[in-house]
Formats: C-alpha cells, structure tokens, sequence
C-alpha cells in the first residue's frame, strides 16, 4: 500500500467517524423529540429535504461522488462522506429550543443505533469502499426507525415494574379515577377539575402532560399518597389501542373527553379514526362526561347510555339539552335549570370549562359547591397565557401545540384586545404540524382569518412559510418572514409598541425547519 493510499484511508476513516457521529447524535434528538414513535425520523428528514431544497441537490452530489468514485478517482467518496456531515443543512447539532436530553433510554438507543450504523458501514465500506458509508450517512435516519422498533419492545419491557407498582398503588389508595382525553384541552381542564374538586376532596393530577403508560405510572409511584381521594389523569393517545391501553392499568370511574378534532391527523389518518380512538376511554367506565355540540361525542354519548352507563352531557350551546350549559357571552352556566355565574376568558375555551363542570357533577357535587371554585380557575403555561411586556406590550403565549379551532379562538381574543387597547395586532407563527392531508388547508386559513382581523403576520422557519403566505396574499401589512423566532420577537415588540398585542401561536421545537 502506497503512501498516498495511507493518507486515503486515514482521512477517509476519520471523515466516516465525523460523519456518522454528527448524522447519530442528530437523528437521536430528532427521533427523541418525536417520542420515539418509528416512522417519525424518516418522515422530519424528508421536511428538511422538501423545505430547503438545498439538501436534496447536497445529496444527489454525494451520491454522485461516491458512485463516480468506485470507478474514477478513490478520493471522491470522501468528499461526499464531508459532504454528508453537513446534512441537513439547517438542522442543528445540539439545538437552541430542544436540546438532546441524555436520559437512560436515549443512552441504550445511542449504544443500539452507533452499533446498527457502525456495522453497516463496516459491511459496505469493506464490499465497495468509502462510497458505502456515504450511503449509511444519508440512510441514517431510516435506519434509526428501524432500530426503534425493537428498542420500543425492549423499552417496554424495561419499564414494566414501575407500571406494576403504580397498579399496585392504586389498588391500595384506591382513589377515584377521572381520565380525561381530547384532541385539545387535556392539560387545560384537568387542571380546572384538580382546582374545582380540590374544595371537597382530596386531589392528585399527573403534572404536566405526564399521559402515557411511564408518565402516568411515575405520577401515581411519586404523587398518590394515602388519603388521596381523586387522582386526575390526562390520557393522550396518538394511535388506536393507546387509551385503551392505559385505561387497562388505570382504570377510569369517570372518563370524559373534551373535543375531537385534527390534531394528530398526520399520524390517525382520518377523523373517524381519531374519535374511535378517543372513545376508548369510555370503555371501563361506568360513568361518563360528554360535550355533545360535536355529533361524535353525542352519538358516544347515545351509545354509553345504552350500555348502561351514566352519562352526564354538558354543552357551550344555550339553549341545548344537557346537564351542563356554559353560554361564554353571558358568563353563565346553567346546572339543572339553576344560572350560575361563569368567567371564560377571550382567549380561553368554554367546553374546557363545562368538561370540568360535567366531572364535578360525576362526583356528586352540588352547584352551590362548584360554582364558587369556577372564579379562580388556574391557567396553564404557554396555553393562551396572558402577560405584559416591560414596555406595555400585552402578548399572549399561545405557544404549546396548536391546533386549527384552539388558534383561531385564541386569535379572535387576542383581536378583541387589540381593538380594545387601541393598537396593532402582531401574530408571530410557524403555523401548525401533525394535520395531515389539511395541514396546509389549516395553515392557510389561519392566515385568511390573521388577515381578516387586520394582524400583521410574522412567519417563523419554513416549514408552513409557503402556506401561510398563500393564505396572507390580501393582508394589508404584507406577512414578513423569519429563520428564526429570537429575530421575530423583536419586530413584534417594536412592531406592536406598547398599546399592541401580540399573539404568539404555536413553537415548533427546532428539530422541524
């Protein structure tokens, strides 16, 4: 072996490391961010190709040099692999908004997934040289899914005894369950119940948004002590079979559900699928909590009453026949045939407030009892939050998980304040994720509805950008664009000065483009 090809080999061993340690650290944060779910890695790599082109002509070129240089010059793959360790271009290392959290089952997937990635390119780079770990680089991503789907069983299995103990804790408490789901609202009213049941009873809700199997065991194992009479549970579900799961080990007394709606249609593909999937909750309960203004939830709500189980209906509808009315513009709610005084803020959702007062009456509470709590509901970090600036500037932090009717209301409150106050409506958005075949749809008439109500839209990243400026086409202040949020929150605050309001809906982590 000459010289020359020692000092081939050297740098093209050192540029394979390089390469295949940033692509391992980028697609385990990325797939960590993604909840482990297979299929999502994959499916963020293909974001970052068709949003910035860039990366799609930086692949083809590594290719090309890996494959031109099996039969040309040896030296040619190796600009590719320099290459690849740049991909994707834009997608940080550590990340700014979502750094790698080194937990103990992001360390057993880095040891799984450098082991997948090493013997792959052991294998290609021995069959056809460096040109084959070009081509695990660019698979990365694939081939983390892959490794997902054993790690997930292996994860499971792991995590069984602290599902066993939370059983067991239960069994012995014995506390109330109220499980509570929705395609939005879960965190929002689970945290109005916790604060209305906490005047008669003993309270515990899984913190956070703590709403899968390890969440929900690690709240009972920390938080359900003796004495505790309710424990309050969000379930969240992004497959069919989920709830049903987790009602399994937590088994609801009165399970309710807020809403159905879009989120997570990426992942559920239909509709249907997402309010069958929702329903499950319903299946070991013996009572039931139904908002019935959606025909899905009242024709479940039909279905449990004719299984036998109790079903309280509550409605934001005045007028409709249920257990439970809120009537928003008049600050009411109307609890057998009794008006009661009720706040739902601008920016707040009226069926979030009647769930909670539907579960109350599950438990047997009077009116008299429940009334009095509903005037000091706490609010939730990030869910339509409302605070002031140093310079007067009012915004509104609508920033956790958006979807199409949670935006839109938050909007019309924010619009509302704005004309209130007397300034410039300023909405900073990188639109809304995980919608699906609608998601551009949704994005777009979010725009419409921004420019409709006289905003000044500031898009962030790319990964709605060309939807929302479809969308914002006729606005009067033309919609102006950003890489990143840091740069758009300065031109809100000047943009809004001190008698404006800005909304900020939706922060998509910064794993996504």
């Amino acid at each position: 072996m000459s010289t020359a090809d020692i000092v081939t080999l050297v740098i093209g061993l050192v540029l394979s490391v390089t390469a295949l340690g940033l692509a391992g650290v980028r697609w385990l944060r990325v797939a960590q961010r993604e909840h482990y779910i297979a299929g999502w890695t994959t499916r963020i790599a293909a974001l970052w190709a068709v949003r910035l082109p860039i990366n799609i002509v930086l692949k083809i070129v590594a290719v090309l040099l890996a494959v031109v240089g099996l039969f040309l010059w040896s030296g040619l793959p190796l600009i590719g692999l320099a290459l690849t360790a740049l991909l994707p271009w834009g997608l940080g290392l550590r990340g700014r908004s979502a750094p790698l959290a080194w937990t103990d089952r992001a360390k057993r997937l880095a040891v799984a997934y450098a082991a997948v990635l090493l013997l792959a390119s052991a294998a290609l780079l021995i069959a056809i040289g460096f040109a084959g770990v070009v081509l695990v680089v660019l698979a990365a991503p694939l081939l983390m899914d892959l490794v997902l789907v054993p790690m997930n069983a292996l994860e499971k299995s792991l995590s069984n005894k602290y599902l066993v103990s939370a059983r067991k804790r239960l069994g012995q408490v014995r506390p109330t369950v109220v499980a509570i789901t929705g395609s939005y609202g879960k965190t929002s009213t689970k945290g109005y119940v916790a604060h209305v049941l906490a005047g008669a009873f003993s309270v515990v809700a899984s913190p956070a948004s703590f709403n899968n199997l390890m969440g929900l065991s690690r709240a009972v194992n920390d938080r359900v002590v003796p004495g505790t009479e309710v424990f309050v549970a969000e379930m969240g579900v992004y497959g069919p079979g989920e709830i049903r799961e987790l009602s399994a080990s937590f088994p609801p007394d009165i399970a309710a559900i807020t809403t159905i709606g879009e989120a997570h249609l990426a992942r559920m593909k239909t509709r249907e699928t997402i309010a069958a999937a929702k329903a499950e909750i319903t299946e070991r309960a013996k009572t039931v909590v139904l908002p019935i203004d959606q025909p899905e939830l009242a024709a479940l709500a039909a279905r449990c009453r004719a299984e036998g189980k109790r079903v309280v209906t509550v409605s934001t509808i005045p007028g409709t026949e249920a257990d439970a009315v809120v009537d928003a513009d008049a600050g009411t709610v109307t609890i057998a045939g009794t008006v009661h005084p009720v706040e739902v803020p601008g920016t707040g959702h009226a069926v979030n407030i009647a769930v909670t007062i539907g579960i109350a009456l599950a438990l047997d509470l009077d009116a008299s009892a429940i009334a009095p709590r509903l005037a000091s509901l706490p609010g939730s970090q990030h869910r339509a939050e409302v605070q002031q600036a140093p310079n007067g500037t009012t915004i509104i932090d609508d920033t956790y998980n958006s979807n199409p009717v949670g935006a839109e209301r938050a909007l019309e409150g924010a619009a509302a304040l704005a004309a209130e106050r007397g300034g410039q409506l300023v909405v900073v958005t990188p639109g809304m994720v995980e919608l699906g075949p609608v998601q551009e749809q949704r994005n777009s008439e979010f725009a419409q509805s921004i420019t409709r109500h006289g905003g000044q839209l500031l898009i962030v990243g790319r990964t709605n950008r060309a939807a929302l400026l479809t969308g914002a086409a006729a606005a009067e202040h033309p919609p102006l664009v950003f890489d990143r949020r840091e740069q758009a929150v300065q031109r809100a605050l000047d943009q809004a000065a001190e008698r404006g309001v800005i909304l900020y809906e939706n922060d998509l982590p910064d794993h996504y483009p």
